[in-house]
């Protein structure tokens, strides 16, 4: 059992050090400054299923460290949760195979709201409609998922997990985002505790 667990592992490793690394990131980050920091929108984060779940926690990280952001799910879109969308934002859009229905349908919904919506895209494939329509276009690599049938969502939701660690850390960076800050979004738990003393030293 333990040579099996170590090897999952290794798997896990292997495709989130081969995440494709270019300039697309810079940009990225770029536009979420530049739309939500300097234009004062937000960041909409969406997916569906385990990607939606991993949208939810990239959207709640950035939050809490600075960029106003929330999740959008592309269902409930469709049923008035659209409203939330304003001019200035940006998306963020999740989809391992880039052909999720509801997702290429927000895109349309989400552009007869805010015609010149811009978006980032995270997918495997850069040769599908999701990618197409990106401002920004950040690839998984399309890592072999390592459950035992090779089709449940496991190693790409790591590397999407791991995708949107790379934007919130260097965004960050971008606007300087300090310890007095954090604590502020931090009244309770230990990080709270342990920021807001942080913040006084």
């Amino acid at each position: 059992m333990v040579t099996s667990l170590k090897e999952i592992i290794e798997k896990e490793i292997k495709a989130i050090s081969r995440i494709p690394l270019s300039d697309a990131y810079e940009r990225a980050i770029d536009l979420i400054f530049l739309q939500v920091h300097q234009k004062k929108g937000k960041l909409v984060c969406s997916g569906m299923g385990k990607a939606g779940q991993v949208a939810s926690n990239i959207a709640t990280t950035f939050s809490s460290t600075g960029t106003p952001a929330c999740f959008l799910h592309p269902s409930d879109a469709q049923h008035g949760d659209l409203g939330i969308l304003r001019e200035n934002d940006v998306m963020l859009l999740i989809s391992n195979s880039g052909k999720t229905r509801e997702i290429i349908e927000l895109i349309g919904l989400a552009r007869q709201l805010v015609k010149d919506i811009r978006l980032i895209v995270i997918t495997s494939n850069e040769e599908s409609e999701l990618a197409k329509n990106a401002d920004v276009c950040l690839l998984t690599g399309n890592p072999p998922e390592v459950c035992a049938l090779g089709l449940t969502p496991t190693t790409s939701t790591t590397v999407m997990n791991v995708i949107g660690d790379l934007l919130v850390v260097e965004t960050m960076k971008r606007i300087c985002f300090s310890v007095s800050e954090y604590a502020k979004r931090h009244h309770g738990g230990y990080l709270g505790a342990v920021s807001r003393k942080q913040s006084k030293q």
